[in-house]
């Protein structure tokens, strides 16, 4: 298998996001975001790390724009952290922050990389979250003012845009199960943020189709594939809702389908609490592509102790499957089977495959990170990407995530993503054999 196999215009690239790995967290004007709360505060973050350093990406960036470069990419995906050009979520810009990301598009341009920016990756200003957060009714207005602000800033040297990252991530684990920041937990605050959520990527998307020329725009969505443990119809039953939560809770409202409430009638009952027929039309937008970010699938078995979804997770290592470090199944055929799934929508635009990696145990001796494990990874799920291409799919292209270990939210620093080691006392960059390996295949 060779890069040139997926064909002369595939897109290969490589993403990064602003909390992860810029750091700098009150240099240059910039405001607090819920994530530097959250994890000064929260306990919930292993080994009581912060992200006020991370990868110190702020100071550094065009060594890592160039490491970009060196490995052969074309497509560097970053996002633009709202509390650096907005340290009060509204307002007046900082034009400090909006220096920065200047000066990182430049470079990438420099680099004859092409840039996609991320407008929102799950790090809201903390002063919204002051008045609610994506619970509170006032955060469209707030945040299609901040894609408006960046769209005028750099649409005239940008032309590649992703509206949200992972919307069920931050909403299921920020405002739900209280994980991620900002810690919210309950029903309640997750459907507000859900509706607010589904508002906000197609507002965001009208937005930049009308400020910005001959923009490409997209959004991305976290997707598993729900297999039940066994043919049970229980199990089957608690498959069917976590596949609505997971995988149809955004897209079928962009796609113009409304939210999900056939498989079940919890969902039924927010449907009633909050869409109106003017709001099902107003979360309709025609994206030019779809971004997928698959890690892992997921196997699941009844269980009526859970609360409301009833559904328990079963691990892959208690099933003996090969797993990653972070105890995720390794499934290349599992992860073609979620790009069909969405695949298989009426009027679905391309897919790009806008994240995907594995973190594992890397241990850096004498300069040198061997993570064989990592490379077999890529090479399973590239193999299936291109089986699928061969089959005719539209996918445009493929994104790794991620370019150096960084600050990985509630894993804090211990889960390495990165095709770079990143010493985190030194912030010193290492080269692994998985990049040494991306740079050979994508010459191929």
């Amino acid at each position: 298998m060779k890069a040139s196999d997926f064909g002369p215009d595939f897109l290969w690239g490589i993403a990064v996001a602003a909390a992860q790995v810029e750091g700098a967290a009150l240099e240059g004007g910039k405001g607090l975001s819920i994530w530097d709360t959250f994890a000064a505060r929260s306990g919930k973050i292993k080994k009581a790390a912060v992200p006020s350093v991370a990868c110190d990406f702020y100071h550094r960036y065009k060594e890592d724009i160039t490491a970009v470069k060196f490995l052969g990419f074309k497509i560097f995906r970053f996002s633009i952290a709202w509390s650096r050009v907005l340290p009060a979520g509204r307002g007046l810009p900082n034009q400090d922050g909006l220096g920065f990301y200047h000066r990182v598009i430049d470079e990438c341009l420099q680099q004859c990389l092409v840039p996609y920016i991320t407008l929102y990756h799950w790090d809201l200003p903390d002063a919204l979250e002051q008045e609610g957060g994506w619970t509170a009714f006032s955060i469209n207005e707030a945040f299609n003012n901040f894609v408006k602000l960046c769209a005028v800033e750099y649409g005239y040297k940008v032309k590649h845009w992703i509206v949200l990252n992972e919307p069920f991530g931050y909403t299921s684990l920020g405002y739900m199960l209280g994980m991620h920041a900002p810690g919210k937990t309950g029903l309640n605050n997750f459907f507000a943020a859900v509706h607010h959520t589904a508002l906000a990527q197609a507002d965001g998307g009208r937005i930049l189709r009308s400020e910005v020329s001959k923009a490409h725009i997209g959004t991305t969505y976290s997707c598993s594939k729900i297999l039940p443990h066994t043919n049970s119809p229980n199990d089957e039953l608690v498959a069917r809702r976590i596949d609505c939560l997971m995988n149809r809770l955004f897209i079928e409202p962009a796609l113009g389908l409304g939210y999900p409430t056939a498989d079940w009638e919890l969902l039924e009952r927010f449907n009633v609490r909050f869409a109106t027929w003017r709001l099902t039309a107003r979360m309709r937008f025609d994206f030019d592509f779809i971004g997928l970010q698959n890690y892992f699938p997921l196997t699941v078995k009844y269980n009526p102790l859970i609360p409301v979804i009833q559904a328990w997770e079963v691990k892959a290592k208690n099933r003996k499957r090969p797993h990653t470090g972070m105890g995720w199944e390794v499934s290349g055929l599992h992860f073609a089977g979620i790009i069909r799934q969405f695949a298989a929508y009426e009027n679905m635009p391309p897919i790009m495959i806008s994240e995907n990696g594995a973190a594992y145990h890397d241990k850096l001796i004498s300069g040198r990170v061997h993570d064989d494990e990592r490379v077999a990874f890529f090479k399973e799920y590239l193999a299936a990407l291109l089986e699928l291409k061969n089959e005719g799919l539209n996918i445009s292209g493929y994104l790794v995530w991620t370019l150096m270990d960084n600050f990985e939210w509630a894993e804090g620093y211990q889960a390495r993503f990165g095709l770079m080691y990143t010493d985190f006392k030194t912030r010193e960059r290492f080269m692994k054999d998985s990049g040494h390996w991306w740079k050979d295949f994508l010459a191929s």
